[in-house]
């Protein structure tokens, strides 16, 4: 019963490294492709023609085969940093010395989680002022359209139902891009704090057990 319980990755030493090199870039490949398609978003709300352009089909996954590249090359440290069967570390799999420690704790909690989270914010905060803008200009080239003895006869029954359904559109926007950015600090950020603090507190116990 005691095999069915082991961890290969932990006593063997290739194992250790891929499953550490995979685990590591796809979390940064699925919150970055998260974060583009953010940014397609922006791109797809735009006033600017040009920009709007720019959401397609090429480019999406352009920024997919680029992030996964990226990645890939990033974690490549993982096949020297990490060792299987070590003693006095979190995990029996896990960076062998300190400098390995802290590139990948701090490639994890930077590029991996709080850079994708910031942008994603950024960007959204950016759509919902392109979709208002939007809003603003339709709006104006209505009125400049209308005549305006037909505008005052229905502008005032027209402005008030406009402007709640502008406003139910914003708030709609708002609390997904909140929900959605929430979600990923609550599944994201605990993990490279907890990076943070497995290392520090590992380099604060290691030199007392070996005493």
């Amino acid at each position: 019963m005691n095999g069915w319980a082991t961890d290969p990755t932990e006593t063997i030493a290739w194992l250790c490294k891929v499953r550490a090199h995979i685990v590591f870039s796809s979390r940064t490949i699925a919150l970055w492709l998260i974060t583009f398609a953010t940014i397609d978003r922006w791109f797809l709300s735009n006033i600017n023609a040009h920009r709007r352009h720019l959401s397609t089909l090429k480019n999406a996954q352009r920024s997919a085969i680029f992030i996964t590249i990226f990645s890939i090359i990033l974690y490549a440290q993982m096949f020297y940093c990490y060792e299987a069967n070590l003693m006095n570390t979190p995990l029996k799999c896990y960076g062998k010395t300190k400098v390995c420690r802290h590139l990948t704790d701090l490639s994890l909690t930077f590029i991996t989680v709080l850079c994708p989270l910031f942008v994603m914010i950024l960007f959204g905060l950016l759509t919902i002022s392109n979709i208002r803008q939007s809003h603003r200009r339709i709006q104006i080239l209505k009125t400049e359209n209308i005549d305006h003895s037909v505008n005052k006869s229905s502008g005032l029954s027209n402005e008030n139902p406009q402007q709640k359904l502008k406003r139910k559109t914003d708030r709609s926007l708002l609390r997904m891009l909140f929900v959605q950015v929430i979600i990923l600090t609550i599944l994201t950020l605990p993990l490279s704090i907890q990076k943070l603090y497995s290392t520090i507190s590992s380099e604060n116990i290691s030199p007392v057990e070996d005493a």
